[in-house]
């Protein structure tokens, strides 16, 4: 086993351990101490995640049992295609997120590099576990640091933010443990490989039950995607939250589109026998539900954090009407759009969040003129080129991506020509919402202004650069289009065949054996 799977759960684990055992120091010390602590093993993550990308990339799939208990008595990690992407999107979010906070936004409340570090540990083990329980339970870790960090800086609209997202999670928490509880009735087990091997022969008494199980945990995974009708806590949430956090919450709603392609392909995909595909009749309408109504929320809204989270229900609408029309094709291009839009998305926090300390008391709001900006040159060029991405315009990693996902959802190969015109109608008539809402947010921003001087003060180039980090990842997309399409087409293509997944964790004697008592059981 390569030790360097479980190093980006071990390296976050132990900093916001040695993070909280810091605070006994004084508190000057304590401050910059944690910074330099938590910016190293941040950026540490990186090349860690690379590598694994890179041992990835071959198509195999590396299985790590904790104390060499094989599965499915044991826990594992599992690192595929999928994971390892997922790995590298979270390293190259947080480092700029986590820039952006040394410059003042961690001072604000107690712990914030440590809950940091606890909020990737969950985030990187639930990428890369194998087993249905742990899934849960690195969910319940990013969710516990989630809640204190959306509530870093305090203040009451964070505070009525917060105990709805945290009030909706915890009855989501319950209503996972039910599901994992049902399921494991059932199979016996909670390994996913495992659990895969036994849904595959359920017979029909056991369908049933194990039906509202799975679409129990749909109804989790989707309260976390943000999904219709359970997106509500996420334009308000993300829209009070402090820049840097709700640049890091640019990929918890991938968490839960993560987990329900994981699921849904391996556990109930299309070899599934009676149980095949069961998430798919919903994914489709609810997806291009939550595509339009985001949109649609997108237009409305009155301050620009409020605008960038509806743009994060758009991709998340996008996302799972795709992946809900079932091909390996338009699975492969909804993954390159997801790094696109992560990583966009992200970057538009923190340049909002800039912009807001710029135009002082009178903050984001749209609806308010402002004095000019200090910095009015270079922010305006960094928003030109987050919106181009977003709404999808060439020749930026948007335009890439709906291209794709349009492409691949033509007629044909499992797609109808009605599903083809309501998302292809979807799709674009978000872009031309988006592009209105864009254009109209950056003339009130950048050109009717007050006649009067700039706010006073200095001008902080290191949150300029952590914006321009990630929204320069839209170029980088574009320009290293090909290469990025063949790693998620390819991964779309692991994710269609689960028999690899299954045989990687179980071994080919174990799932011989398996499928030998199913032809016995039913002849």
């Amino acid at each position: 086993m390569s030790h360097w799977v479980i190093a980006p759960i071990l390296l976050p684990l132990f900093t916001g351990l040695a993070l909280l055992l810091g605070t006994r120091l004084q508190e000057r010390l304590v401050l910059r101490a944690q910074r330099g602590l938590s910016l190293a093993a941040t950026a540490a993550l990186l090349p860690i995640a690379t590598l694994l990308l890179a041992q990835a990339d071959g198509g195999t799939y590396q299985v790590y049992a904790l104390g060499d208990w094989a599965a499915p008595f044991g826990i594992v990690l599992v690192l595929d295609r999928l994971s390892a992407l997922l790995l590298v999107v979270t390293a190259v979010l947080t480092l700029p997120a986590l820039l952006y906070a040394l410059r003042g936004s961690d001072a604000a409340g107690r712990h914030f590099h440590a809950l940091f570090q606890f909020q990737l540990l969950g985030l990187n083990g639930a990428f890369l576990t194998g087993d249905l329980f742990n899934l849960f339970v690195f969910f319940e870790v990013l969710l516990i640091a989630s809640y204190a960090l959306l509530l870093h800086g305090q203040g009451p609209a964070r505070s009525r933010a917060g105990l709805h997202y945290v009030i909706l999670n915890l009855i989501g928490s319950s209503l996972f443990l039910f599901a994992v509880g049902t399921l494991y009735g059932i199979t016996g087990t909670l390994n996913m490989a495992d659990m895969a091997v036994r849904v595959a022969q359920t017979g029909a008494a056991e369908a049933p039950l194990l039906r509202a199980a799975a679409l129990l945990l749909l109804v989790v995974f989707a309260l976390k995607a943000a999904l219709l009708p359970l997106y509500f806590w996420l334009p308000r949430a993300y829209a009070t939250a402090c820049a840097p956090v709700a640049a890091l919450f640019a990929v918890m709603t991938k968490v839960g589109v993560y987990a329900i392609i994981r699921v849904y392909s391996l556990i109930f995909g299309s070899e599934a026998g009676l149980l095949a595909d069961v998430a798919l009749p919903w994914l489709w309408p609810l997806g291009l539900a939550t595509l339009v109504l985001g949109a649609i929320g997108a237009l409305a809204a009155t301050a620009l954090r409020g605008l960038i989270a509806y743009l994060v229900v758009v991709s998340v609408g996008t996302l799972l009407a795709a992946i809900g029309l079932g091909t390996t094709a338009v699975l492969g291009a909804a993954l390159y759009y997801l790094l696109h839009t992560t990583l966009v998305t992200g970057g538009l926090f923190l340049l909002a969040g800039s912009i807001r300390r710029q135009r002082g008391t009178h903050g984001d709001h749209l609806q308010e003129v402002a004095p000019p900006l200090r910095q009015p040159g270079l922010f305006g060029v960094l928003f030109f080129v987050a919106a181009v991405a977003v709404v999808g315009m060439p020749p930026l990693s948007g335009f890439v991506g709906k291209l794709q996902l349009l492409a691949a959802t033509a007629p044909g190969d499992g797609v109808g020509g009605t599903q083809t015109a309501w998302y292809w109608g979807a799709v674009l008539g978000s872009g031309l919402l988006a592009l209105i809402a864009l254009g109209r947010a950056g003339s009130r921003l950048f050109w009717r202004t007050e006649d009067a001087p700039a706010v006073a003060g200095r001008a902080d180039h290191l949150r300029v650069v952590a914006a321009a980090l990630l929204i320069g990842a839209s170029p980088l997309l574009s320009l290293f289009g090909a290469p990025v399409t063949a790693y998620t087409q390819a991964t779309a293509g692991q994710l269609a065949e689960p028999a690899g997944y299954i045989e990687a964790v179980l071994g080919r004697d174990r799932r011989t054996a398996y499928a030998r008592a199913d032809r016995e059981t039913h002849p």
